[in-house]
This record gives C-alpha cells, sequence and structure tokens, in this order.
C-alpha cells in the first residue's frame, strides 16, 4: 500500500547508498524495507514468509528469529533496520537490545514507529498493535539501551492515520466475524487492468501523503523514523 512505499522511500533515504558491512532488517515479514543483496540478514518470526520473501527476492540472507532473541554475535552488524514492527512485541525494549548487542560500536539503527498514544484506534486493532509511541517516549528506550538519536523525521502525517482508520472500520463491517484475510484471498483476482488502475493511484495517493507528513508539525505525525547510532561505550 501507499503507506509502506513512504515508508520505505524514507528509510532508503537515509541509509548509505554504497553500504559496506553487514545490514540487519528485523521483522522484514513479506514486505522489506531494506535492499535485497547479500550484505543484507533478513529476519522474520515467520519460516512460510521468509520463504516468500526469498522466492520472490532471491538475493539476501534469510533467518527465522524472534526480535527478542536474535541468534547473532555481538557487533556482527553495521547497521539495523526496524521498521513497523516494535508495537507488535509485547517486550519491545528487550528487541531493542538485542539490536543493541547485534550492531557493533557506533553501528547505526533506523526505527519506524505509529506515533502518538492518543491516535491509538480501530487501525491499531486491526492489525495487531500492541500500543502506539510519543516521540520522548521512544527516544528515551533508546537511550537507555545504549543508543543516540541522529535524527528525527517525518515519515506519515495524519491523512495515513484517517485513511487507514476508516479502512479498517469498513473491514470490520464487512467481515464482523473476523477472517478477513482468509475472505480476501478466497476471492479471485481482480483484472489486470484494475490492477494497474490501483497502482496507479497508490502510487499517486503515496505522493500525496508525503506532502501531507511535511506541511503537519512533528506532533501531529502518525508515523515517525528516528536514526540513532549505538554508543560506542555500551558494551556489546
Amino acid at each position: 500500500l501507499y503507506n509502506y512505499l513512504v515508508r520505505r522511500r524514507a528509510v532508503r533515504e537515509i541509509l548509505p547508498r554504497r553500504a559496506d558491512g553487514m545490514t540487519l532488517e528485523v521483522g522484514s515479514g513479506i514486505s522489506p524495507i531494506s535492499p535485497a543483496d547479500d550484505r543484507t540478514v533478513f529476519t522474520e518470526l515467520s519460516f512460510q514468509a521468509l520463504r516468500t520473501l526469498k522466492g520472490a527476492q532471491g538475493a539476501g540472507h534469510y533467518v527465522v528469529a524472534d526480535a527478542t532473541r536474535l541468534p547473532f554475535k555481538p557487533g556482527a552488524f553495521r547497521r539495523a533496520v526496524c521498521s513497523e514492527v516494535l508495537e507488535h512485541i509485547e517486550d519491545d525494549s528487550k528487541a531493542i537490545r538485542e539490536m543493541t548487542h547485534a550492531l557493533e560500536p557506533g553501528g547505526s539503527l533506523v526505527v519506524t514507529f505509529p506515533h502518538r498514544r492518543d491516535f491509538f484506534a480501530v487501525d491499531d486493532r486491526f492489525v495487531g498493535h500492541h500500543r502506539r509511541y510519543d516521540l520522548i517516549e521512544m527516544l528515551d528506550m533508546l537511550q537507555t539501551s545504549g543508543f543516540r538519536a541522529l535524527a528525527v523525521t517525518k515519515v506519515l502525517g495524519p491523512l495515513e492515520k484517517l485513511t487507514m482508520g476508516a479502512a479498517a472500520a469498513f473491514l470490520t463491517q464487512l467481515f464482523p466475524s473476523g477472517g478477513i484475510g482468509k475472505n480476501l484471498v478466497s476471492r479471485p483476482l481482480p483484472p489486470a487492468a484494475l490492477v494497474k488502475v490501483f497502482d496507479l493511484f497508490n502510487r499517486l495517493y503515496a505522493a500525496i501523503a508525503r506532502l501531507d507528513a511535511r506541511i503537519w508539525p512533528t506532533r501531529l505525525a502518525s508515523v515517525l523514523l528516528i536514526k540513532a547510532e549505538k554508543q560506542k561505550t555500551h558494551g556489546a
């Protein structure tokens, strides 16, 4: 969807174009953020999701892993990406500590997250969020885990919140007994022409959503990005 396209673009803009060292993406699912190459490791709790992703991308390394128990040596990675993942994890602070452990001193972390606790609504429950985060809360959690924030960037604004809230409310009413994914997957594929129209509209809406994020203040952003650095004095 449009919000994924905006988020991926925002993360890739802040990552180095010619990266040296290894990159770790935590919780990639089937929609990764990092470019797929031989220096990138994708992790995900679901074996099926990783198998699907590997079949689609080919390049890269794929490891089934719990974000709160990453199976890597201390300092194995130069950078880590964790995009729209922490809000799905009950022990989110432990997941951040695991990423601290996996990064080399001075290594970077790029994290995106749903912003503002008082924005929590039907769309968050729909996708299984445990919480949303206030900015100061996320900054404190990163600092406690050994990171120093370098930059805070707005990714999506209130338009995204209104759009996804309306979509979640509609789907909840359409499938009141649950099983939304099963119902959608079992339906026949739409005509190719309709898919092309949707893709065009989706990309146009992504451009509008990027503009929306820019014009509103940070306090009204629905998704934020933080780039942080592992402090060199923090033990692995």
